[in-house]
């Protein structure tokens, strides 16, 4: 396993293992704490990701912020921000099964050096990666699970922001109390609720 970060993120700079690398203006890796408690990955970059070569800028991120802030007490640098794929799908489409495979490794190595407490996905798609699971997010939201095969790690799944986006404030609420759940979850994990 690479000893940093900074080395698997070289590795992923120059990674053409998918078609998704044809169609990159840059590779999204990731970027916050890489001593994070708490990591949020979302499924893959849109526009204004592949154009800064940063996760969650839009709005969307814009949203992620505010809730970090809001509901969890922390700021965006303060946690570890990741995709499940490092380059945007054409027309912000689903991840492709062998897009997914060829970019799994590169999280898989991120959530082993940060070796987050609690794993905060977006939406449907990082949460049935991630749990290895066809359940759907509104089913999954409002609990918290073992992160299969890193048993110090909790994982908290929540609608991603473009959905609350476009589905209002019922949407957002529920997000609230999943980011209040995945702070509480961080607290009672390294006794900061004491």
């Amino acid at each position: 396993m690479p000893e940093s970060l900074a080395a698997v993120e070289k590795v992923a700079l120059g990674c053409t293992l998918c078609p998704l690398a044809g169609g990159r203006t840059t590779v999204v890796f990731g970027e916050g704490d890489p001593a994070a408690g708490l990591m949020v990955v979302g499924e893959g970059p849109g526009r204004d990701e592949d154009l800064q070569g940063r996760p969650f800028v839009g709005r969307s991120g814009q949203l992620l912020d505010r809730l970090l802030l809001e509901e969890a007490g922390l700021e965006r640098g303060q946690v570890y921000i990741a995709n499940v794929v490092k380059c945007r799908p054409p027309n912000n489409r689903d991840p492709l099964p062998d897009e997914i495979a060829a970019c799994r490794p590169y999280l898989d190595q991120q959530v082993q050096l940060i070796r987050p407490v609690v794993v905060l996905t977006l939406g449907n798609f990082a949460t049935r990666v991630l749990l290895d699971t066809a359940a759907g997010i509104t089913k999954l939201r409002g609990r918290t699970y073992p992160f299969p095969g890193h048993p110090a790690t909790t994982l908290v799944p929540t609608f991603h922001p473009a959905a609350a986006l476009r589905g209002g404030g019922e949407v957002v609420a529920k997000m609230r109390a999943d980011f209040v759940r995945a702070r509480a979850t961080l607290d009672v994990a390294t006794g900061a609720d004491k």
